[in-house]
């Protein structure tokens, strides 16, 4: 019911692609791709030819490496729990970080589709639900792994009849985090888009600036808040 409800949010006109009895949006999975082959060139191309003294692009991964670790390591625990979990929180970070920066700076609007038009992937509810449900099964995962069927006794701490809240919550955590994301860069690509259109001179960009750093808060509030759904799992 939940899917289905999600499944039926649309925001503005799609182009859609058929497989079989499946509709699919069209612009979220050809700018996703976008979005991932440039994350693909740049990590091949900076971890080529790796050396001791990291220079270049070399050093600017490794420098994003340890910053994701080091948000592991605050929001999970230990190095030893934490490390497991370092692709995954680096792989949301980066993905959420890039396609939001997308939206803003590449000029999607340019290419001309049958129905609807490009922009930023996380401004499609169906990604934002998609990364808040991978979220989801990361927590669940960690903690069932760790703990086993010990992990459900967490339903019922510390007394039992908290048992349906602590199920609500662990359905309003996706929510939160898919409209967040999603909310607020629609807003700001919207609030953009309007001004551009009524005062297309000097004005917007301040905005467009601030559109940058909010868009890459989101991406580390994601990002952290999965952190710290892990951690509270394996606790």
């Amino acid at each position: 019911m939940l899917t289905k409800f999600f499944a039926e949010i649309s925001v503005g006109q799609h182009l859609y692609w058929t497989f079989g009895s499946y509709q699919v949006h069209a612009q979220v999975l050809i700018t996703s791709w976008v979005v991932i082959t440039i994350l693909i060139v740049l990590s091949l191309s900076a971890n080529r030819n790796l050396s001791i003294e990291p220079k270049g692009l070399q050093n600017f991964t490794e420098y994003i490496t340890e910053f994701i670790r080091d948000l592991a390591q605050t929001q999970i625990g230990e190095s030893d729990e934490a490390r497991p979990w370092v692709p995954f929180l680096g792989t949301i970070f980066l993905f959420i970080f890039v396609s939001n920066w997308s939206g803003a700076l590449f000029p999607w609007k340019v290419i001309e589709l049958p129905n609807g038009e490009l922009a930023a992937p996380t401004n499609d509810i169906n990604t934002t639900v998609a990364l808040a449900l991978l979220t989801s099964f990361a927590y669940f995962f960690a903690g069932f792994k760790k703990l086993g069927l010990n992990y459900f006794k967490r339903y019922i701490s510390p007394v039992a009849f908290l048992l349906p809240i602590n199920i609500l919550e662990d359905f309003t955590k996706p929510l939160s985090l898919s409209f967040r994301l999603f909310g607020n860069i629609l807003a700001d690509e919207l609030v953009v888009g309007v001004l551009i259109t009524l005062v297309p001179l000097i004005v917007p960009i301040p905005l467009m600036l601030l559109g940058l750093f909010t868009s890459a808060i989101q991406a580390l509030v994601f990002s952290t808040l999965a952190g710290a759904y892990i951690g509270e799992s394996i606790e």
